[in-house]
């Protein structure tokens, strides 16, 4: 008789499961080996020293994390009506926007909510980390009320129902929106010690709505209308002035964020979205759009988004958000603390031009005096953030780590002295100067500020 036939379902259970755990000892002596010389042989980052990579187990058997059965392993896990919208883990329970009280001057419904870059993949930001800014807090609105008016210097003016909104051809198009003040508390040096705070007055998605020379075609566009005043229907009746030939080129007017409908803090039902343009024009909550042949100034916005220069004349009209990066990782939130020296390392960053499209990115070491060209990875868009990165043997020496971007327009983003001498050192909004991390020998990031 079969000798495995004479035993017990608990004997049968038992030399399986020793069975098993022998089969998968033996599998992982006999990749381990494998999986170190395949390590300093790959040929992507350089030989790598097998004692300088210790996170990778030469011995992977003797980790517990990998011969033991994990809880969730041995168990159903939740239902799939649970959740019906999703979530994110709740081990990512620290990404999150955040904010401060030295930002919104202890009014909250005027306030920001800034990214966290640090965290982030890719160039798509998830609609609950998108930048977030306030004027009169957040309006819960019935797309079934919510009306569009168009009116002004046009042939036919019309009021649109979200309805007859969304039977207009509607595109699709990644770009990011970058708030005027972006890096603006730091105009006379570093303030935050964080890369959230110091440049995550930004983010980038896919948004879905119309063109708005789309619609204008059907109601004509007098001549004479140079300026479109786009406003908002939340409690602080914001409105912002457009050139009607940026209207004309790729203005749009959104109801859809990153494959879904726009939140409530992103302007639901309807927004707009002025590619490349400084954010404060992309008016949420819009409910109205006017075209006449003179500007609508109103009083904060021709004296909140000026600047004056050192020769004593005034930048009024800005627009375009300039040529910019700035590394991700190591930042100050993300350090290099537990590196070794030896190992490898990517260099990561975000790229962007509100003037065209990224075309190179380069990395400085000792802050700007000699530079090496960073690679762009994923998609690179117009309008829209490109990663940057850097395979980089890490040495345990200090460093001053910067990046420097330029688009196809011919722009090259400039050093702190070179932005100071074009908007003087007294302006708050569009700072691009080149971003400086100081990477101290134990891997600790600082935010500083280098002049040239």
């Amino acid at each position: 008789m079969n000798k495995k036939t004479d035993m017990s379902k608990e004997e049968l259970a038992l030399v399986s499961e020793t069975t098993e755990e022998n089969s998968r000892r033996a599998f992982f002596k006999k990749t381990a080996a494998y999986s170190v010389s395949a390590l300093a042989a790959t040929s992507v980052v350089g030989p790598v020293n097998a004692s300088a990579n210790e996170h990778v187990k030469a011995n992977p058997e003797d980790d517990p994390h990998i011969m033991e059965e994990k809880p969730w392993s041995l168990k159903f896990g939740d239902d799939v009506t649970v959740n019906l919208y999703g979530q994110p883990s709740p081990y990512e329970h620290k990404v999150t926007r955040r904010t401060t009280p030295i930002l919104s001057s202890g009014n909250m419904r005027a306030s920001i909510a800034v990214t966290p870059l640090q965290d982030l993949n890719g160039i798509i930001t998830p609609n609950g980390l998108f930048f977030n800014r306030h004027h009169g807090g957040t309006p819960t609105i019935d797309p079934n009320q919510h009306r569009l008016m168009i009116h002004g210097l046009v042939e036919k003016p019309i009021v649109l129902t979200m309805d007859q909104i969304k039977r207009y051809p509607n595109v699709s198009r990644i770009h990011f929106l970058e708030c005027p003040a972006n890096g603006g508390p730091e105009w006379r040096g570093p303030q935050f010690n964080s890369i959230q705070f110091a440049k995550g007055f930004m983010s980038c998605a896919e948004w879905t709505g119309v063109y708005i020379k789309d619609i204008l075609k059907d109601l004509g566009l007098k001549p004479e209308a140079q300026w479109m005043l786009a406003e908002g229907i939340d409690s602080s009746h914001m409105g912002r002035t457009i050139p009607v030939d940026k209207v004309l080129d790729d203005a749009m007017i959104v109801w859809g964020q990153n494959g879904e409908a726009l939140r409530p803090e992103q302007g639901y039902p309807l927004r707009i979205v002025v590619p490349g343009w400084e954010a404060n024009l992309c008016v949420k909550w819009l409910c109205r759009l006017e075209f006449a042949s003179e500007p609508f100034y109103a009083k904060e916005e021709t004296s909140k988004y000026t600047a004056l220069k050192q020769t004593g004349k005034a930048i009024q009209h800005f627009y375009a958000n300039e040529v910019n990066s700035v590394i991700t990782s190591p930042c100050p939130e993300k350090p290099w603390t537990d590196l070794k020296k030896g190992e490898m390392v990517e260099i990561e960053g975000l790229a962007w031009s509100g003037m065209g499209t990224i075309t190179h990115v380069d990395i400085s070491f000792d802050g700007g005096k000699n530079w090496v060209e960073a690679s762009l990875k994923g998609l690179v868009l117009e309008k829209a953030w490109t990663r940057f990165s850097l395979m980089h043997k890490y040495t345990g020496e200090p460093m001053l780590l910067c990046s420097r971007a330029a688009d196809d327009a011919g722009h090259v983003q400039p050093t702190v002295k070179q932005e100071r001498k074009a908007v003087g050192i007294e302006g708050v909004y569009h700072r691009n100067g080149i971003h400086t991390w100081e990477i101290d020998a134990k891997g600790e990031v600082t935010n500083v500020q280098i002049l040239s």
